[in-house]
């Protein structure tokens, strides 16, 4: 048998498929999971609608109805959780711009449950509160939305755009904040998304400037709905939207979704959507994206437009059980991966020649030239890791394909196998199985070179 033949049987006998041998059901994420209620999801999105209106431009001293309203009880249900969620109003004063019809007072409310070995590293959970009913100026071709008439509608009840993600963040949180994790979860209900993501774009500006470490978004958005406006019905999947290119970190995020989804709840199809959101449409996973985080929209398959925007969206008109399951898929990835180790860092800069401070990925051929040759660096250490696991995939699958235990070592070795054909990656794993992210060994296009000439 030719030498390369043989090479190539041997480095196949030791892939295992994806996560069939590794990752194991964590029973305390299990009970979570289980633990989220369908009963307590339609209730908040109840008390959702009951405010009326939750336009930015609303009422803000109502003590029943408006913007004003609706924050502090959400506020409040936070602080009745548990003592150890920090609930604060991310508070900002936006001036009249674009959609925003006058100077307002904008307002996310956020909670944060602090991790115990790593606080610093941030998984959100996040929908948004606010509400709108687009009214339509006569006489306009194409139609031109009148913002000041729609700021100025005494019901807008926007339950499941976006009730329907803001009763999965505050379930998540109850369900959540009972529990010890190593990393920090945050629960963030985020204000003025219809006006064009403006409490968002206000929150991932200010993590960007101070620096904060977010290692995944997991933004719920549009999560009632089950019949779409054509009459098309499903209930049994969501999408999930991430950025591109094929291994960016909110990529790496969606894959990991998916398969905590198979994991634990198996009866939700998690179908990954390779473009960052709806055509010509956005939410607040976007600013989050363009400060340089990761990332996702969960989201209907059935979103219904005759209700989007209108008085119509109403609880009558969503499904509080489908919001449910997809809320038990965020609590399945966001504890997860609260649990998990930190991703290892599979990048080095480079310290001298003429690439000095660029990237460049920790993966060579080896002394051979025809190896693949993985290193990786864990910092912070890790108090429970159990070892690493190498990823495997073609080029053209979307989804990690094979893993190789690598063990409790920082390089690994795979001989006569071509880093050209394939994409590699390595993840950690701790004692009780929880996985990280998977880091991927990313080929870094080189800026153009500049040559001199005369």
């Amino acid at each position: 048998m030719p030498k390369f033949v043989s090479a190539c049987l041997l480095a196949a006998a030791l892939l295992t498929p994806a996560r069939a041998e590794f990752h194991a059901v964590n029973p305390e994420i299990a009970r979570a999971v289980s633990e989220v209620s369908a009963d307590n999801i339609a209730a908040i999105e109840k008390k959702l609608e009951s405010f009326r209106t939750r336009h930015i431009a609303s009422d803000a001293s109502s003590p029943s109805t408006g913007i004003g309203a609706a924050r502090q009880w959400i506020f409040d249900q936070f602080k009745s959780y548990s003592p150890r969620l920090q609930v604060r109003f991310d508070s900002y004063h936006v001036k009249k711009q674009g959609r925003v019809v006058r100077d307002t007072e904008l307002v996310n409310v956020v909670a944060t449950l602090p991790g115990d070995v790593h606080p610093d590293r941030l998984i959100l959970v996040t929908g948004h509160y606010d509400s709108l009913v687009l009214h339509r100026k006569p006489n306009t071709s194409p139609p031109e939305v009148d913002y000041t008439a729609s700021a100025a509608e005494p019901f807008a009840p926007g339950v499941t755009d976006d009730g329907s993600g803001t009763a999965a963040v505050l379930e998540l949180a109850r369900v959540l904040s009972s529990r010890h994790f190593h990393n920090t979860l945050v629960f963030a209900a985020f204000a003025g998304e219809e006006e064009g993501l403006i409490g968002a774009s206000l929150f991932a500006a200010h993590a960007h400037d101070e620096h904060w470490k977010i290692d995944a978004v997991l933004n719920n958005d549009i999560i009632g709905s089950i019949v779409a406006g054509n009459g098309m019905e499903n209930n049994t999947s969501v999408r999930v939207f991430s950025e591109d290119p094929i291994d960016s970190p909110s990529r790496e995020l969606a894959r990991y979704i998916r398969d905590a989804g198979l994991l634990y709840v198996p009866s939700l199809g998690v179908d990954l959507v390779f473009r960052a959101d709806r055509f010509f449409r956005g939410g607040d996973h976007t600013p989050l994206n363009q400060a340089g985080f990761a990332a996702v929209r969960l989201t209907t398959p059935s979103e219904n437009y005759s209700h989007q925007h209108t008085v119509t969206d109403t609880f009558e008109n969503t499904s509080p059980e489908y919001a449910t399951r997809v809320a038990r898929l965020n609590a399945a990835a966001a504890a997860e991966l609260a649990f998990a180790p930190l991703a290892p860092i599979v990048d080095r800069v480079v310290e001298k020649g003429e690439h000095k401070g660029e990237l460049a990925a920790l993966l060579t051929r080896g002394k051979s030239g025809y190896d693949a040759k993985l290193a990786w660096k864990q910092d912070p250490a890790e108090p429970s890791l159990a070892g690493y696991v190498v990823t495997v995939r073609s080029t053209l699958a979307p989804f990690w394909e094979r893993e190789i235990y690598a063990g409790p070592v920082t390089e690994f070795t795979l001989p006569n196998f071509s880093i050209d054909d394939v994409v590699l990656g390595v993840k950690a794993i701790d004692n009780d199985g929880n996985e990280s992210l998977v880091s991927p060994y990313v080929f870094r296009p080189r800026a153009l070179q500049k040559i001199e000439t005369y």
